[in-house]
């Protein structure tokens, strides 16, 4: 009993899953008035992953500065390990990191890649480079403490303990392993986090996204870390990461966090934008003036330079669909963090992000909230707290949907990481089929870590063996990724269960393959897993593999519907004036309804107020 006990006590300091921290009464700094509007930025994770440089990083903020400044734009974050000199694309270099770290146990930047941190100075150069433009400077760490310190036992400024002393193994990121819990109670693991946030302060520091903080929720280091910062002397921006917070944790992070994820990581995939209707619509009750939830990045323009996933393009969206993501993340009030390559943004792109009256609506608006969702018709309406004016936003989230499971010809159930080998194998009978279809559908649990592999799948009949590699596609999807021969969508070896394969396909939830079936061959055989870049995250990995030999896709919607809204719903009567906000276009007023046309997928923002 003791033990049993013992264990469930060293459970709740690592996770904070009951009052023991979680119920605490909020820090006395007023740290909401840092962001009393959504924060708006650019982060480098979407276009350059671990690898981005200092001269990237200022070319970014120059063209902030000169084309986004005034409106509003003031964020510049350096994302993910910019203290390992040899980082890489497609994934994490875990095999031979060059960690940068100085004697206290805190990670410096890499000088290969940030030449101004030379002789110690840090980001303290690169702030000021900033700073003098008028911006502000932010970075990205992992929670805890660096695995190497802890093997260092490099002391901890201000305690007398040693890194060795405030660690736990339990709760280690899944995905990176840079990191150990701080174990909060220890002594010297308040003082770890204060020597971090004293350090990062004297780089003039205003932001910082703190990652493998919020999912799962860890309410004892979310304190330590919000302690740290009000001792800091600097205001400093907390961001935590990743998503989806639980939202029985909704009121812990407000009263610690100026913004908190409500999503994994989200890429340029319509099937992860649609999410957010709900995903926007569950968070809605909890924003509040400085604490915002965040539905994440914008993956918009050029994407994937040296990611870490996917590949260097123009960002997968249609415009329609950009215009849907930037109507509902300003509508939401959603702190906006750009993730393409500033400098290579097209007119278009740039338009997108300077609108200041859409800008208006995302800093200004109250009372914001979902008006109704009609299937996939939605609206979404505001006010405007100095005219008592309504915003509406109204959205047309139709698809082509797919027939059921159960039409398919074959079908792999529910593959996960409790499936035994992550994977199952493929036997379909092609017999008298003229087309395939490879499709992979989400397990339902709404993640985007649903990395999938077709795995040597093989075409056999009248004797012969042919490798469906050989055969080419007449169309791919992959989810948020590309569709890869012989590689998994984010780029690494076909790794399921613990093999690795030379032969196969790499996709990603959603996706279909589709294909011509050569004479003669009448059967598809092979396996189908859970790729290993998808079991290694801490959420997701749920998956359906199935096979249909006609087409999986239901009659299309017409490429145009109405949304049909009353005016009273919007507490309007009488004869209304509407302002189109994209167009800057005044339309016909309107008198008891409003019933705009809407592209699929696409969205439409209105000021009406009455005439």
């Amino acid at each position: 009993m003791i033990h049993s006990t013992k264990r469930i006590l060293t459970a709740l300091l690592l996770t904070g899953s009951t009052a023991t921290f979680a119920q605490k009464t909020a820090p006395t700094s007023d740290f909401h008035q840092w962001a009393p509007t959504p924060p708006m930025g650019w982060n480098s994770w979407d276009c350059y992953g671990p690898t981005v440089t200092e001269a990237e990083v200022k070319a970014n903020a120059d063209y902030m500065a000169q084309h986004l400044k005034s409106s509003g734009w003031e964020y510049v974050v350096v994302d993910i390990r910019w203290y390992v000199s040899n980082d890489k694309a497609h994934g994490y270099n875990e095999k031979d990191p060059d960690f940068n770290i100085d004697e206290y146990g805190r990670f410096v930047p890499a000088v290969n890649r940030f030449p101004s941190a030379a002789g110690g100075k840090g980001f303290k150069p690169l702030g000021d480079y900033l700073h003098a433009k008028g911006l502000k400077f932010g970075i990205h760490i992992m929670r805890g403490v660096p695995v190497v310190a802890v093997q260092r036992r490099l002391p901890i400024l201000g305690s007398k303990a040693t890194a060795a002393d405030i660690y736990a193994k339990e709760g280690q990121a899944a995905w990176l392993h840079d990191m150990y819990t701080v174990v909060a109670g220890r002594a010297g693991a308040q003082e770890y986090y204060d020597s971090l946030f004293k350090l990062y302060a004297s780089w003039g520091l205003d932001f910082v996204k703190v990652d493998d903080l919020s999912e799962p929720y860890h309410a004892p280091e979310i304190e330590m870390i919000r302690r740290a910062i009000d001792k800091s002397g600097r205001k400093i921006v907390l961001s935590m990461s990743p998503g989806e917070t639980p939202v029985a944790n909704a009121k812990h992070a407000q009263q610690h966090a100026n913004m908190w994820r409500t999503v994994g990581d989200f890429w340029d995939s319509w099937e992860q934008l649609k999410e957010h209707f709900d995903v926007c619509n569950r968070w809605n009750p909890y924003r509040q003036p400085g604490a915002w939830p965040d539905a994440d990045m914008l993956p918009m323009g050029r994407l994937g330079i040296r990611a870490e996933r996917g590949d260097d393009r123009m960002t997968r969206f249609t415009r329609d669909e950009q215009y849907t993501l930037m109507t509902l993340w300003s509508i939401f009030r959603s702190p906006l963090m750009f993730g393409g390559d500033l400098p290579s943004n097209d007119p278009f792109t740039l338009s997108l992000l300077t609108n200041k009256e859409v800008l208006n609506v995302l800093n200004t608006s109250t009372n914001n909230r979902q008006l109704f969702r009609r299937n996939d018709l939605v609206a979404w309406t505001a006010d405007d707290p100095k005219t008592g004016a309504k915003y509406l936003a109204v959205f047309n989230a139709q698809d082509q949907d797919l027939l059921p499971a159960s039409a398919a010809a074959w079908n792999s159930g529910t593959i996960s990481r409790q499936t035994p080998g992550q994977s199952k194998a493929l036997d379909v009978d092609l017999k008298g089929a003229r087309t395939l279809y490879l499709n992979v559908r989400d397990g339902g649990d709404g993640s985007a870590w649903d990395h999938a592999n077709w795995l040597a799948p093989t075409l056999t009949g009248n004797g012969k063996t042919l490798d469906l590699n050989a055969v080419p596609w007449k169309t791919a999807s992959a989810g948020w990724g590309k569709t890869t021969v012989n590689k998994s969508v984010s780029g690494g070896e076909l790794g399921v269960g613990g093999k690795t394969y030379a032969r196969g396909i790499g996709t990603h939830a959603n996706s279909i393959i589709e294909y011509e079936v050569p004479a003669g061959m009448t059967r598809l055989t092979g396996s189908v897993g859970l790729d290993q870049a998808g079991a290694m995250q801490n959420t997701g990995g749920t998956m359906q593999f199935l096979i249909f030999t006609q087409s999986p896709y239901q009659p299309a919607p017409a490429d145009s519907a109405q949304v049909r809204v009353s005016l009273r719903e919007l507490g309007l009567t009488g004869t209304c004036t509407v302002r189109d906000l994209w167009s800057g276009q005044e339309l016909v007023p309107a008198t008891g309804e409003f019933a705009p046309y809407v592209r699929r997928h696409g969205a439409k923002l209105y000021r009406i107020e009455k005439k």
